[in-house]
């Protein structure tokens, strides 16, 4: 393979978006990366200029592929490499969900119930 391109699952891995490569594999498996709208398996080549989606419930976030590299690198140097071009509408999204979640439930409570687990499924489905 040249070093232009590179599989999708070592990419997402290699600038932090997964812990694991497995994980980014199984992201990809389970249709949570999208391409061109259409969910790709992990084997998928990416390009430079290349955008891609990846499903952070309840929202996509959008990113762009600046440079491909093979190996992992620090946080600090992942700007380098993508930037995130999700809608500032989606971001908001995101953070009304988290905060809802969070007044939802009293901290120190416990696990949620079975109910209360039906609840929060029914709210964002």
């Amino acid at each position: 393979m040249n070093s232009e391109t590179e599989r999708i699952d070592k990419f997402l891995w290699a600038v932090r978006l997964y812990k694991t490569r497995s994980k980014a594999s199984e992201a990809c498996k389970s249709k949570h990366v999208l391409i061109n709208e259409m969910p790709v398996k992990s084997s998928r080549t990416i390009k430079e200029g290349d955008t891609f989606k990846i499903r952070f419930n309840p929202i996509y976030r959008e990113f762009q592929v600046i440079k491909v590299l093979k190996n992992r690198v620090g946080a600090k140097l992942v700007e380098n490499y993508i930037t995130e071009i999700t809608a500032k509408i989606e971001q908001e999204k995101l953070e009304i969900s988290t905060q809802s979640v969070q007044l939802k439930r009293e901290k120190g409570t416990g696990r949620p119930t079975k109910k209360d687990r039906r609840d929060l499924s029914d709210f964002f489905e």
